[in-house]
């Protein structure tokens, strides 16, 4: 008997230990959570994919504090549910959507248009949506789409509202970007993949894009009053894994399933980082940097390249049609 009550013990020891580890494995992946209370009456924010995920609670978050959050999202009917739920929650009915495909150069030039003309000012841009990990498909315009919706809709579309932004100064633009840009390259011989398309490379070349161009807009907006940061929102729970998941064997994500909901970070938790850099008082004049769990991170080398971040920057605007 007492054997076995030993026996118990260390199981019940090692249920205890397992707990209190995965416990602590959460905590961990849940990250940052953003401290500030700046409200953001009478500024205008704009989103790109707000209706879903982590762009979704970002846009509550912001309107929670006043501001007039523009949602700018491609399933029209999806954000205009999402819109009146914010409105709902919030008690903020200044939440409105805007048509936006990043595939598509002429929707990013449309939208900037109907913002230069329908907006007085434009406090916050937030360039939050992305795709990641799908098959090789091209933009409307022709271009590899993880790098034509991830960077260059983005790029175009930052670029378009830089005066408006200048104008409304101090203001922010904040790049959505990922730690997979660790493992990235430009490909400037092959910048659309055609040679050797692979989806992680694609994605990867993509959120380094994110960060290069963060750095060298921050060159470019000193003395402005405009900053600009890029940041890494963790491993989150949301669709843009939409793409992977039918790759992977079903025994393989019944298995996972439970580790993922218990340390994937929820898309609330995922958003305080996008949050931290759009409202801490003391980022005002912080620019160039990049984030990760509410807190600057060191970048990859590949990161830091300013010849590299130049060559984007030019390639870029060639690629779109951005008069220099």
């Amino acid at each position: 008997m007492k054997r076995r009550g030993r026996i118990l013990n260390g199981v019940g020891l090692a249920f205890f230990l397992s707990g209190m580890s995965l416990l602590a494995l959460r905590k961990w992946f849940a990250g940052g959570v953003c401290r500030s209370k700046a409200r953001l009456d009478g500024k205008t924010v704009l989103i790109t994919g707000a209706n879903i995920g982590i762009g979704k609670e970002t846009a509550q978050d912001l309107a929670q504090r006043g501001a007039r959050v523009i949602m700018a999202c491609r399933d029209m009917d999806k954000a205009s549910e999402v819109a009146e739920e914010i409105r709902q929650k919030t008690g903020n009915g200044n939440v409105v959507i805007k048509k936006l495909d990043l595939a598509s150069l002429e929707s990013v030039r449309h939208l900037a248009e109907e913002i230069q003309q329908g907006e007085e000012r434009l406090d916050l841009l937030i360039n939050n949506a992305g795709i990641m990990m799908c098959p090789k498909w091209k933009t409307e315009d022709g271009f590899e789409m993880q790098f034509g919706v991830n960077h260059l809709g983005h790029f175009l579309l930052t670029n378009s509202l830089l005066d408006l932004l200048k104008k409304s100064s101090p203001s922010r633009v904040v790049n959505v970007s990922s730690l997979a840009h660790e493992k990235g390259q430009i490909h400037f011989d092959d910048i659309n993949l055609d040679k050797d398309y692979d989806p992680y490379k694609s994605y990867r070349q993509s959120k380094l894009a994110n960060v290069l161009f963060t750095r060298e807009l921050a060159r470019r907006l000193q003395g402005t009053g405009v900053t600009a940061n890029s940041l890494h929102p963790g491993v989150v729970r949301t669709a843009l894994g939409r793409h992977i998941m039918p790759t992977i064997a079903v025994w393989r994500r019944i298995i996972f399933a439970p580790f993922i909901l218990l340390l994937f970070k929820s898309p609330w938790q995922g958003a305080q980082t996008t949050i931290h850099c759009a409202v801490a008082e003391e980022l005002e004049h912080t620019s160039g940097l990049y984030f990760s769990d509410c807190a600057p991170k060191k970048v990859a080398s590949q990161a830091t390249d300013d010849e590299a971040a130049r060559r984007l920057w030019e390639l870029s605007a060639q690629m779109v049609g951005l008069k220099q």
